[in-house]
């Protein structure tokens, strides 16, 4: 038979067999080789002892027959029938039976017989994957090779003839005998069904799990067969594992490991019975979960008790159990029980493990409050910053700011976008000052990260950050009050809880500026008296626009350096330096003994400054004087203006005839009916004065109506009611024809008015379409 060695040639091995001998050829052809091809295979046994396979006694001749597992494929086993019997064996063409070899696993089966028959001569032989059928004169007969037991038994009477052979279908696997009168066909079915309790009898259990797979109660069977033989040899771990696939009682197989003591082999049977249970077997679940942390435990307990907590196989252990917790399944498990598991760790005292236990359900408040107790508050800090419960950041943090204050900051500084700095003070107020007093202050950092960085608001913030400003860096005080500024609607902190603050520690420059910032600037200026003069100079300028308020201020200095000080000449400096004070607002404050050489030159100054004045004032009258003479000029001019209006002009707000009714005309020569201007002035006009035109109009049509005039004797009579009464009239033209309505304010005014107003929009829209 042939088989490919390399690209150039191929190995092929020739079987051979006389009566009585078994020959085997092994060797290489070139693939370019000529027939005869297989000169090359027996050339090298030319040199060479005879080799065969020898067996005693023949009867004149002997047939050989392959099996072949797929059809063209390499042959499996053989069978040759031979003088004491069918001599079979399999075919191996890796080399493992030799260089001249290909048969493994041989073995001799003599022919059955039946007690007290004559021994009969078999005519031929077929063989199958398991069995070989044997070709009597006058019956056939079946024979298991891997048991060597018959197994069919067919006679044929004379009446079909003698038989003659027995042959096979290569490709379709039937099989056909024949006499000199018949055939007969024979199918093979399901010739492997009882193949795996031969091979489970023989004690090869993976060939036995190779032939019922098809079969669970069969393969249960292999399989517990399998695993009793492995506890039997003391292999408790191959054991346990196979006993957990099969279905004995699961009380019994953990039973036989405990009676042994075997805790691994116990562990990896349960292990495995856990892998194999269903979503729904929550009960069965959570019992071995719990078995099995109860073992891992008894384990490293045992280490330690023996002084091997520092050992190699201790931490594998440990390892183990830890990806345990950490699987799926386990967690999903325990994190229904929790409390069940953490009672079962904590009694048996293993801290490191119920803390990964607490980490992995992400309990991660008894996690802190673990290492707090054991004053491990780095690492507590360590667990809070990595956990993303804020709310944990808040509890805890009261008591780290007590013990690593600086080291807490750090941490909220990194995680500042997520926490709310209004819910720190009560772990800010926790901080003492006094013993660390020589570090930084870690409470004022955070306040100042908190506003100089985060630009935070909060008043609870600043006022906390100015209290302790005030009472332990005062330095910093004032820059903050600066940096707030002195408008009251900006600054973040309480402005009145600022200046009891600043009052009590005795901060008095702070409390000038937080009295300017809430415009108390009389208070302001007082203080400032009891500390600077210059400092109450500068919050005197402040309230820019209340020059009755800047001077009573200047003032209020003013006296203080004459009454107080005793400096007149610093006093007499303040006319120089308030533009609002005079001299004879101060000379009240001098005393009677202070002779007039002490402020002549203001004296003088001030008389100087009145006559500038006077003459100033006198040329504004002169001015006056001019300008109303000129316009009572163009006042007498516009009396003698006129213009004409001719019969077919017409209102330039309507287009009708302008003589049809009474009408206005201004200079500009627009005209307008009286009612047309109305109605164009009337919505440019206050509400106030809409109200006032409506009241107008109802007098003067009450006028009209009352002297029972008509339409057309309406305009005649018009100047007589003039005379008696026109102040209506009067008042009505002070507000509709002040001005031209297209030439005068009114029409600037409405420059950005659209020409469409908001409710004809969807009017005009309509009338496009």
């Amino acid at each position: 038979m042939p088989q490919l060695s390399t690209m150039s040639e191929y190995k092929y091995f020739i079987m051979a067999t006389t009566p009585g001998r078994l020959y085997q050829f092994v060797g290489s052809i070139p693939s370019s080789t000529e027939p005869p091809m297989f000169q090359h295979v027996f050339d090298t046994y030319q040199d060479m002892p005879e080799s065969f396979l020898e067996l005693p006694g023949n009867f004149g001749y002997s047939e050989l027959m392959l099996f072949y597992s797929k059809y063209r494929g390499q042959p499996s086993s053989f069978a040759w029938m031979t003088g004491p019997g069918i001599y079979f064996g399999s075919i191996d063409t890796t080399g493992g039976a030799g260089t001249d070899s290909v048969t493994t696993d041989t073995k001799l089966m003599p022919y059955p017989k039946e007690e007290g028959a004559k021994s009969e001569v078999p005519i031929a032989i077929v063989l199958t994957e398991f069995h070989v059928l044997i070709l009597f004169p006058n019956r056939l007969k079946a024979m298991c090779v891997l048991n060597e037991q018959l197994i069919y038994d067919d006679t044929f009477t004379e009446r079909y003839g003698k038989l003659l052979g027995i042959c096979k279908d290569p490709l379709r696997g039937t099989i056909w005998a024949y006499t000199d009168q018949a055939v007969f066909k024979y199918r093979v079915v399901r010739e492997a069904r009882d193949v795996w309790q031969m091979y489970l009898d023989k004690g090869e259990f993976d060939l036995a799990r190779e032939y019922c797979k098809d079969n669970p109660a069969n393969m249960d069977k292999v399989v517990t067969k399998q695993a009793e033989k492995y506890f039997q040899d003391g292999q408790f771990e191959k054991s346990a594992n196979l006993y957990a696939l099969t279905q004995n009682s699961f009380e019994e197989v953990a039973l036989k490991f405990i009676q042994v003591e075997k805790p691994d082999a116990l562990k990896s049977f349960l292990m495995k019975k856990l892998v194999g249970l269903k979503p729904q077997d929550k009960t069965q679940m959570t019992m071995i979960v719990t078995w099995l942390i109860e073992i891992f435990l008894n384990q490293l307990g045992c280490l330690k008790e023996q002084g091997k907590d520092m050992s190699e196989a201790y931490d594998t252990l440990q390892d183990e159990f830890r990806k345990f917790l950490a699987s799926t399944r386990v967690k999903e498990c325990v994190s229904y029980n929790r409390n069940t598991f953490y009672d079962l760790i904590a009694s048996h005292g293993d801290v490191e493990d119920m803390v990964y236990f607490a980490v992995l359900m992400q309990d991660f408040e008894r996690v802190i409050s673990h290492y707090l107790q054991h004053d491990d508050y780095k690492q507590a800090l360590g667990m809070l910053t990595k956990q993303s419960d804020i709310e944990l950041v808040y509890k805890f943090s009261p008591l780290l700011m007590q013990y690593i204050p600086s080291e807490t900051v750090d941490a909220w500084v990194k995680m500042t976008r997520k926490l709310d700095a209004k819910k720190l003070i009560p772990a800010l107020v926790q901080y003492d000052h006094q013993k660390y007093m020589a570090q930084d202050n870690a409470a004022i950092r955070y306040l100042e990260f908190c506003v100089q960085t985060l630009d935070n608001t909060d008043q609870a913030i600043h006022n906390y950050l100015l209290s302790l400003y005030a009472k332990l860096h005062p330095e910093k005080l004032m820059a903050y009050l600066k940096l707030q500024g002195e408008d009251p609607d900006s600054v973040h902190y309480d402005l009145k809880y600022g200046l009891r603050l600043c009052a009590e520690h005795g901060h008095q420059r702070a409390c000038v500026h937080i009295y300017t910032t809430m415009g108390l600037y009389e208070e302001a200026v007082d203080l400032a008296l009891k500390v600077d003069v210059d400092l109450a100079k500068q919050n005197a300028d402040k309230p820019e626009d209340d020059e009755e308020l800047r001077k009573k201020l200047w003032l209020k200095i003013a006296r203080h350096v004459v009454e107080e000080d005793k400096d007149i000449r610093t006093a007499m400096e303040f006319l120089h330096e308030c533009d609002l004070l005079k001299i004879e607002d101060i000379l009240p404050f001098f005393p009677d003994f202070v002779t007039i050489d002490h402020f002549k030159d203001a004296i003088i100054t001030s008389l100087q400054e009145y006559n500038q004045h006077i003459e100033s004032l006198k040329e504004d009258m002169e001015e006056a004087t001019q300008s109303a003479k000129e316009i009572r000029g163009e006042i007498q001019s516009f009396r003698n203006k006129y213009a004409f209006v001719k019969s077919n002009d017409k209102c330039s707000a309507c287009g009708f005839p302008l003589l049809t009714r009474n009408f206005y005309l201004f200079p500009c020569m627009h005209r307008f009916h009286t009612d047309c201007l109305i109605s164009e002035v009337y919505p440019h006009l206050s509400s106030s004065k809409k109200t006032q035109v409506e009241q107008l109009q109802k007098q003067i049509n009450a006028r009209e109506e009352h002297h029972g005039t008509s339409a057309l004797a309406a305009a005649a009579l018009s100047a007589s009611v003039g005379r008696r009464d026109n102040t209506g009239k009067v008042e009505l033209d002070e507000i509709i024809a002040a001005e031209c309505v297209y030439c005068g304010e009114y029409m600037i005014r409405n420059v950005s008015a659209p020409f469409i107003r908001a409710d004809e929009y969807e009017e005009a829209i309509e009338s496009w379409r």
